[in-house]
């Protein structure tokens, strides 16, 4: 008798524009939402009917884009990465693509395994609206103080509660995160953009749509200097400024603990 196949895991590296897309995450009470894990699923059962996942590493909500989401997912067939990658693409749409794939344990959960998350949200000052930035980049028509907001900033890195930046959809508990590293930057090739990255351990739900939109009021004068540093203490959201659109923002990058015993990965 011939034993049954063994699952294996394989784990993706996958980008979207989410513009047309209702967020990662499957919903079931709505079945003609879009989600990006339902079109992954279907460009994975489409190769593997008995395949397992997948498990995302991270929620993006509606209209918010990914460079570096990270999935899992457990499958009997003996591809290898790059066949993974090929294989796939060939069932995704035009705004979703597979960037790379490892192989790894059966079972493996890379939002368990999270260490960091990268997002990165992109303002541009200009008068007139740019239809090339429209669904990438959060367009600011009013002054603003950089400076303001770089040194508005500071405020946020370290552990901290951050209750009052997150939205009111969040029921977590535990509210406290800690983030590594916040910077302002000026893009090098286009003197009207901006850019804001957030790196954190973890991000409550809106989070860095709330901070930003914050930034963002500090730096037009709207609110005063240490708004931060007083909605961190006061865990009010009342306290914090406005929601940024989701459009600007992007997952760029996860950094997960891979399993003990890991095979290769496509591209090298």
């Amino acid at each position: 008798m011939t034993s049954p196949r063994q699952y294996r895991g394989v784990l993706l590296t996958v980008a979207y524009e989410g513009t047309a897309f209702s967020g990662w995450a499957s919903q079931k009470s709505a079945r003609t939402v879009r989600t990006v894990e339902d079109v992954l699923r279907g460009a994975i059962q489409s190769l593997d009917r008995n395949a397992r996942g997948p498990r995302g590493a991270s929620r993006t909500d509606a209209g918010v884009h990914a460079q570096g989401q990270l999935a899992a997912f457990d499958t009997t067939l003996e591809l290898p990465a790059r066949g993974w990658v090929l294989a796939l693409n060939q069932h995704m749409p035009d705004d979703a693509c597979i960037r790379a794939a490892r192989i790894v344990s059966a079972g493996y959960n890379p939002r368990l395994m999270s260490r960091m998350k990268r997002y990165r949200y992109s303002l541009v000052f200009d008068k007139v609206r740019d239809p090339s930035l429209r669904h990438s980049h959060w367009r600011i028509g009013y002054e603003v103080d950089i400076e303001a907001m770089t040194r508005e900033a500071s405020a946020i890195v370290g552990t901290h509660d951050f209750a009052a930046f997150r939205a009111a959809g969040d029921t977590r508990a535990t509210t406290t995160r800690t983030l590594m590293a916040v910077t302002v930057a000026p893009s090098p090739s286009d003197s009207r953009v901006w850019t804001i990255a957030y790196e954190g351990t973890a991000f409550l739900y809106n989070m860095v749509r709330i901070l930003t939109g914050t930034l963002v009021d500090v730096g037009r004068g709207h609110l005063p200097k240490g708004t931060i540093a007083r909605a961190l203490h006061g865990k009010n959201r009342a306290l914090a400024g406005q929601t940024a659109p989701a459009h600007g923002l992007v997952l760029e990058h996860i950094d997960v603990d891979l399993p003990g015993q890991v095979g290769e990965s496509w591209p090298p």
